[in-house]
């Protein structure tokens, strides 16, 4: 039987996601109690990373050695994997060793090659096309809060890239209206016919966020390209200052996956304006992940 992989929000059903959610704010409960949770004892996860990582690496790993087991890090430039070895290969042999993988990869198509050879269930943790772990965290972030997110309007300023991406899958996974604004020679390059009905698009940050209830944003460069020299002119409009969020819901919520670079697409104070929820974002990323290994190494019980 082939193994579970959480590759893209659509991987699991609307009622998979919601029990997901559900049991992640379990397990931030149970965290913060002190409680034992050990569902995962003796179990590995491999973290391969190609792209440097801060919150990702250390909620993996912490989450692993909450739930009971353990984590090993690879980076691709210790290992045969950075020197040529086919990642199908490396696939098969992590699947004989460890219990479950997570890989931060450059490009998509690694990770789906990776998924296809491997044994064991494979875990996206972000790659140039998704982001699912980040929007698992942020969908709780909203739960958590203030309840079902059914129905709400969401807007997503910035880059159409990987994070707006997965808010694009999401809108239809979690039943939400997305304003998605950009600029246009950044926009999402593919909107699936299933989010067609969930999902307009603007050129202009005011219009996007007008009766937002939450509104969220992502660094202009997140897989480190270098666009120093022309970002600030070609995104110029699309920084989410607090005076942006005045046009939204009178209660919205901001949200931003980070690390943020501020004065860029966030300005100095948006942070730590009290609409914003991007340290309990952050902190999200860890109960969520734990729920997500449960739900897939329960799967290959």
């Amino acid at each position: 039987m082939k193994p579970r992989h959480f590759l893209s929000l659509f991987d699991f059903s609307r009622d998979e996601l919601q029990q997901l959610i559900e049991r992640s704010i379990e397990l931030k409960a149970m965290q913060r109690n002190r409680q034992d949770h050990s569902t995962c004892a003796g179990r590995v996860l491999a973290m391969i990373f190609e792209l440097s990582s801060t919150r990702t690496r250390i909620a993996f790993e912490t989450g692993m050695y909450q739930l009971g087991g353990s984590a090993v890090f690879l980076n691709p430039t210790d290992t045969q994997l950075g020197r040529g070895e086919p990642t199908e290969d490396t696939a098969r042999v992590l699947s004989r060793v460890v219990d479950i993988v997570m890989i931060r990869a450059r490009d998509h198509a690694t990770l789906t090659r990776f998924a296809e050879y491997s044994d064991i269930p494979v875990i996206n943790a972000m790659t140039n096309q998704l982001h699912p772990c980040q929007l698992l965290a942020d969908m709780m972030t909203w739960i958590e809060s203030r309840g079902s997110i059914s129905g709400k309007r969401v807007a997503f300023i910035g880059d159409g890239y990987n994070m707006c991406n997965s808010y694009i899958e999401a809108s239809v996974q979690f039943d939400f209206e997305l304003r998605i604004a950009t600029p246009p020679q950044f926009a999402p390059t593919h909107i699936p016919s299933s989010a067609t009905s969930h999902v307009e698009s603007f050129t202009s940050a005011t219009e996007a966020v007008a009766g937002a209830d939450l509104v969220a944003t992502d660094v202009w460069s997140s897989m480190g390209q270098d666009r120093s020299s022309e970002i600030k002119q070609l995104f110029e409009g699309f920084q989410v200052t607090s005076d942006l969020l005045d046009r939204a819901s009178p209660d919205c919520m901001f949200l931003h996956c980070l690390p943020a670079h501020r004065g860029e697409e966030v300005d100095e104070h948006v942070l730590d304006d009290p609409r914003s929820a991007v340290w309990e974002e952050a902190e999200n990323r860890l109960h969520s992940q734990k729920a997500l290994i449960e739900v897939l190494l329960r799967s290959e019980s």
